[in-house]
């Protein structure tokens, strides 16, 4: 059950993170500095990193619910796949970002078009976290999952 409850204490990271790079993006453009522009970059790779952590610790809570369910728990896998459909969709496209931009970058060409480019794909991106976050949601207050509701049944 631990498994299950870890999962959360990192979701969080990479939902502030990559919410906070959409906004320096566009920041960045619009004042035309170069300071949020960086900072941008810098907090795409740490959302990154914490996406990374999210997915593996989210694998651990599915194993750890495969488990629970031998044990007669009642599983909404399905609900359990739909998230975990949106957060590789999310963590590959942000991977994606990353790389594109880094690569621009040390080619000293990320400005201009390239910035606006980036900003699209930001938003886009905001998408991704939103849907991955919301199927996370639904896991937890319509399905219980890792809550006490949850936990009771299973000690039934």
């Amino acid at each position: 059950m631990e498994d299950l409850l870890f999962h959360p204490r990192f979701v969080h990271f990479p939902i502030a993170l990559l919410s906070t790079y959409v906004l320096l993006e566009i920041i960045g453009v619009i004042f035309k500095k170069d300071f949020f522009s960086k900072a941008a970059h810098l907090i795409l790779f740490l959302g990154a990193l914490g996406a990374l952590a999210a997915v593996l610790t989210g694998q651990e809570a599915e194993e750890a619910a495969e488990l629970l369910e031998e044990q007669g728990a009642i599983i909404p896998f399905g609900a359990i796949s739909d998230h975990e459909n949106w957060a590789t969709i999310t963590i590959w496209y942000f991977a994606g970002v990353l790389v594109l931009r880094t690569f621009l970058v040390l080619k000293k060409s990320f400005k201009g078009i390239y910035q606006y480019i980036f900003i699209v794909l930001a938003i886009v991106g905001a998408y991704f976290i939103y849907e991955t976050g919301d199927h996370g949601a639904k896991l937890v207050y319509e399905h219980g999952v890792g809550t006490e509701l949850k936990k009771a049944e299973i000690e039934e």
